[in-house]
C-alpha cells in the first residue's frame, strides 16, 4: 500500500490560519483575496502549500469527481465525506462548505441543522448557499441568528440554473441586472460575511462594488473589481472533463500527461517491463533455502 501524502514545506506553512476578520483585513488593503474549491485531501494539501486564502468545498464536487451530471444529486453526506477529507489537508486558508440542493430551502430549522452538521462534522468556517431571493435569504438570516458565517451567490447559480435557462451569464439585460443587485445588497444587509458573483457583466460588478462596502465579494466570471477570485481546481488545472466555461483560465494541462502516465504504465504492465527487479523486495539467501511449501 502506497503511504499517506504528507504535507509539504512551503511557504505557507509560516502563515498564521486566516480567519473572516483576515478576510475583511485584505479587503480594506485592496490586497486580492485567492480562492479554489478542493474536494480531496490531496487538493487541499497543494492549495495549503500555494498559499490560498480560501478553499470552498463546492458541490461543484457532484460533476468534477463524483461523476453526477449537475450539482443536483449530491447528498449531504457525500458533501460531508469530501469536506472531512479538506478539512485534514488544511490549516491556513478560511474553509467554507457549499450546502447542496434540498438541504436547506424547506426550511430554517433544516438549513441550521445542516449548517452545524457541516460545521461539527466537516470542520468549516462557513457555509455558503445560493441565491438571494426571499427563500435563501431567510435560510441565511436563519443560519447566521444560530453563528454560523455565510456566503451568499448570486447571478448565475448552478443548483437552480434551469431556472435561469441554462448555464448563461446573468445581469446581462437592466431588469437582470436589477435583480442581480438586489439580491448582492440583501446578503450583505443580512449579514453574510462574502458574497460570489459568479458570470455577471464587468460594468455589474464595477457599478455594485462600491455598494458592497461590508462584505467580501468573490468574483467567478465577474471581471477584476471584485475582492478576490475563484475557480474550480480541477479547471484551472486542465483536468476537467467538460466545456470550459468563458471564464476559466488554464494555469496547467495535467490531464493529458495524467492520460500518458497512464498509458505508459499499462503498457509496461502488459509487456512485463514493470516491475522491473529495482521495484521487487527480495529474501536473504539462507531464509530461501529454508522455505519450504509442500505441506501447505
Amino acid at each position: 500500500m502506497s503511504t499517506r501524502p504528507r504535507p509539504a514545506e512551503g511557504a505557507a506553512t509560516q502563515r498564521r490560519p486566516l480567519s473572516i476578520p483576515s478576510l475583511f483585513a485584505l479587503k480594506e488593503a485592496g490586497t486580492p483575496i485567492a480562492m479554489i474549491t478542493a474536494y480531496d485531501f490531496p487538493s487541499a494539501l497543494a492549495a495549503e502549500e500555494a498559499g490560498v486564502d480560501i478553499v470552498l468545498v463546492g458541490d461543484s464536487g457532484a460533476m468534477t469527481v463524483l461523476g453526477y451530471e449537475s450539482t443536483v444529486p449530491v447528498s449531504v453526506d457525500e458533501m460531508l465525506t469530501l469536506t472531512k477529507a479538506v478539512r485534514r489537508g488544511l490549516k491556513t486558508p478560511v474553509l467554507v462548505g457549499d450546502l447542496p440542493f434540498g438541504s436547506y430551502e424547506s426550511s430554517d430549522e433544516l438549513a441550521v441543522q445542516t449548517a452545524m452538521r457541516f460545521v461539527k462534522e466537516g470542520g468549516v468556517d462557513a457555509v455558503k448557499l445560493e441565491g438571494g431571493s426571499n427563500v435563501p435569504l431567510a435560510r441565511a438570516k436563519a443560519i447566521l441568528a444560530a453563528g454560523i458565517p455565510v456566503m451568499g451567490h448570486v447571478g448565475l447559480t448552478p443548483q437552480t440554473a434551469v431556472a435561469l435557462g441554462g448555464f448563461k451569464a446573468q445581469g446581462r439585460t437592466a431588469e437582470s441586472a436589477r435583480r442581480v443587485a438586489a439580491e448582492a445588497r440583501a446578503l450583505q444587509n443580512a449579514g453574510c460575511f462574502s458574497v460570489v458573483f459568479e458570470a455577471v457583466p464587468n460594468e455589474l460588478t464595477e457599478a455594485l462594488m462600491p455598494l458592497m462596502d461590508s462584505t467580501v465579494v468573490i468574483g467567478i466570471g465577474a471581471g477584476p473589481a471584485t475582492d478576490g477570485q475563484v475557480l474550480v481546481l480541477q479547471d484551472l488545472a486542465g483536468m476537467g472533463s467538460g466545456g470550459k466555461a468563458k471564464f476559466v483560465k488554464r494555469f496547467a494541462e495535467l490531464h493529458d500527461p495524467l492520460v500518458d502516465a497512464l498509458r505508459s504504465y499499462a503498457t509496461e504492465v502488459r509487456e512485463k517491463q514493470y516491475p522491473a527487479p529495482e521495484h521487487c523486495y527480495s529474501m536473504p539467501a539462507a531464509e530461501r533455502e529454508k522455505l519450504d511449501l509442500s505441506n501447505l
